[in-house]
């Protein structure tokens, strides 16, 4: 379910001649019987408001006084949202000729024609207030309060995100009420301005329009209204923008090691986090640690429980990394098996997280992995991550509606993905290397595909010691064994390759260098493509004596890591 919850405006949108009629009541309890929420968002002071309605409990909660006021009915709890005007304000505005002047919890209202007297009081004495209209009333409050920031206010007692509301009006302040809002509606009889700025439109006015768009809502989830300011931006093919709906996509992100795809999809994250779009990301490698818009839970000492997880989520504002290092190897597609069903039951009552994005997928998930128990996540919002899609399971690759590929190879990753779902006419893609910065997008439904100049993130992604300078790397460390299999020195991280390179002798070092060991582990195990294209430069520089190439290699990988000042002792295993 996209849509968890409706917020309406009162007069106007609800009411008709400042009450809500018996059918639109109805359609309010259908509504609330479906397990969504209401929420009921006006520029009416609370008394006068709460006398006028029959059944208050209907709602989850009431924001009152454009946003100024937040009520709770099943509890008859009170929170004023901002200060109250100093009395003195009210007072000259009586003294300057304005009449009908209303004072309540915060809010200061008038009426048109004066709103001049109005803006001259508020500058004369200095107050930071706002005016805003509303059909020809006008009203005073502090700045930055509106319908929105209350809406934000009731989300968050409510543990949603605007992300999954709908919200209707019909006024000038009901402008930010609607924008804020995943999908915005005008009844009919709203004024001009706020039709065109809304995603929907009722054909009926007042309440017959909300009930007509609570049946939408209670038909398909407004399938069919989905709206395009909220698309997210993949990247520019020919001079054209490709995006994808936050809400349908469900994307696998394919590329050989080291080609940037964790570079890939934290840019998209980037993207939707700045959009407020909650994302859980399932990290087996340790690759997302850095990231500033999300709370990493986990370190490679210790895997974070279930609980941890889905406490750090409850707020809508906050994403989570989940560090999977702590786990074997071998325990973690049993991990993510406790914490999808979680997950799963989170994003069942609450819309979120939006995006669930899983990192090595073909770990995780792999060919063999039995859905009938954990396979409780939508297939939307979802992203997958993978070297060989061929070794993911088929009943998640049967979800995916969109295919981004980079690195070698982009026909063969394409086609692989095919013969496991089915598709007996791949695109023609290209055979080549896609060089860094493009991507093949592959839209599965439709067989379109693009050529992407993939968006960046704000920064590339900043590698930091966790994992690769100081972690353990497991079975992806690099051994020193020499020509004839003597050694077996062991660098689980590039601390202790930058270490053992000094200190193993010429042969040996050469031997690894000639034949190209370097920059392969560089590339498939480090996943730093860049790194190891550099790497393979000096390799294959014949005149380098051993101990220039020790050294270049060295300044190459302190050129993209912070290795830490003192070297460790008692860590090389033999």
């Amino acid at each position: 379910m996209r849509y968890h919850a409706l917020a309406a405006d009162y007069d106007g949108t609800l009411a008709h001649h400042g009450l809500i009629d018996d059918q639109t009541w109805g359609s309010l309890r259908q509504l609330r019987e479906s397990g969504r929420k209401l929420i009921m968002v006006t520029g009416r002071e609370l008394d006068e408001l709460l006398g006028l309605l029959p059944h208050p409990e209907m709602f989850d909660r009431i924001v009152a006084e454009n946003g100024a006021v937040l009520y709770g009915p099943a509890t008859k709890s009170i929170r004023l949202l901002a200060p109250k005007p100093p009395p003195e304000f009210a007072e000259e505005l009586l003294r300057r000729g304005v009449d009908r002047v209303a004072v309540g919890r915060v809010i200061v209202a008038a009426w048109e024609p004066h709103q001049d007297t109005i803006l001259h009081v508020i500058h004369d004495m200095a107050l930071e207030l706002q005016v805003i209209f509303n059909k020809g009333a006008v009203m005073v409050l502090p700045t930055g309060v509106n319908k929105a920031t209350g809406l934000e206010c009731a989300l968050k007692d409510l543990g949603l995100s605007p992300h999954n509301v709908v919200a209707v009006g019909d006024a000038e302040n009901d402008h930010a009420l609607i924008t804020k809002a995943e999908l915005g509606v005008a009844v009919d009889n709203a004024l001009p301005a706020l039709k065109r700025h809304a995603d929907v439109l009722t054909p009926a006015d007042h309440g017959a329009g909300v009930a007509q768009l609570i049946d939408r809502l209670l038909a398909n989830d407004l399938a069919d209204a989905s709206p395009p300011r909220h698309r997210v931006l993949l990247g520019r093919s020919a001079g054209m923008e490709i995006t994808v709906d936050p809400y349908e996509a469900n994307i696998m992100v394919c590329g050989t090691s080291g080609s940037g795809k964790s570079t890939l999809t934290t840019a998209l994250m980037e993207r939707l986090a700045d959009d407020g779009y909650q994302s859980v990301i399932l990290d087996p490698e340790g690759d997302y640690t850095s990231l500033d818009f999300a709370v990493v839970l986990g370190n490679p000492h210790r895997a974070p429980l279930v609980e941890e997880v889905i406490d750090l989520l409850r707020d809508s504002t906050r994403n989570a990394v989940v560090n999977m290092l702590g786990v074997a190897v071998e325990h973690r597609p049993e991990y993510f098996a406790r914490l999808l069903p979680a997950l799963g039951e989170l994003r069942t009552r609450t819309g979120r997280p939006h995006w669930l994005v899983v990192d090595e997928a073909h770990h995780l998930l792999p060919a063999a992995w039995d859905p009938a128990a954990e396979l409780t996540f939508r297939p939307h919002g979802t992203l997958y991550v993978t070297v060989h899609p061929g070794s993911v399971a088929e009943p998640v690759l049967s979800t995916i509606n969109a295919m981004l590929v980079i690195g070698d190879h982009p026909d063969k990753t394409v086609k692989e993905f095919c013969k496991v779902v089915g598709v007996k006419k791949p695109p023609h893609v290209p055979t080549e290397k896609l060089p860094p910065g493009l991507a093949l997008y592959w839209e599965v439904k439709t067989n379109k595909t693009f050529i992407l100049e993939t968006q960046p993130g704000r920064s590339e992604r900043v590698r930091h010691s966790r994992k690769y300078v100081e972690g353990h790397l497991g079975t992806h460390s690099f051994f020193f064994r020499g020509p004839d299999k003597k050694l077996n020195l062991r660098a689980h991280n590039l601390m202790l390759f930058v270490l053992l390179a000094d200190g193993v002798d010429d042969d040996t070092w050469t031997f690894h260098l000639r034949n190209g060991e370097y920059s392969k582990w560089l590339r498939t195990d480090v996943k730093d493509g860049d790194l190891a294209d550099a790497t393979a430069k000096i390799e294959h520089d014949a005149s380098l004596t051993p101990h220039a190439s020790r050294e270049l290699i060295r300044q190459e990988i302190q050129k993209r890591y912070t290795l830490p000042a003192d070297e460790p002792s008692g860590m090389i295993e033999d």
